[in-house]
C-alpha cells in the first residue's frame, strides 16, 4: 500500500473538499446537535494538516489544533468511506 503524506494548511483545495464530506456525514450522524457541535469545527484557526493520498487521490485528512504551548487537539479526522478498513488511517494518523 503507497500512500503519499502531504502537509500543508486549512485552504489546501482537497482537505476543504473532504472537510465538506466530513461535515455532510457528521450532519446525519449528529441530528438534532449538528448545529451545536459544528460551532467547534472552524477551520480558520486550524494551521497544521494532513492529507492522504492514494492513486492520487486525496483519502483522508486530519488537523492539529493548537491551544498553547502545552496542549493540542487532534480535528477533523476523515477517510473517505470506500477507503476505509484498509488500514490508510493507520499510515497517517501519526505523522
Amino acid at each position: 500500500m503507497n500512500i503519499k503524506i502531504v502537509r500543508t494548511n486549512a485552504k489546501h483545495k482537497d482537505f476543504i473538499n473532504l472537510i465538506k464530506k466530513l461535515d455532510a456525514y457528521l450532519k446525519i450522524t449528529d441530528q438534532e446537535e449538528h448545529d451545536f457541535y459544528n460551532q467547534f469545527n472552524a477551520i480558520d484557526v486550524i494551521k497544521h494538516v494532513v492529507i492522504a493520498y492514494y492513486k492520487e487521490q486525496a483519502i483522508g485528512c486530519g488537523t492539529i489544533k493548537s491551544f498553547n504551548e502545552d496542549a493540542l487537539e487532534v480535528k477533523r479526522m476523515y477517510v473517505l468511506p470506500e477507503a476505509r478498513g484498509k488500514g490508510f488511517a493507520q499510515k497517517f494518523c501519526f505523522i
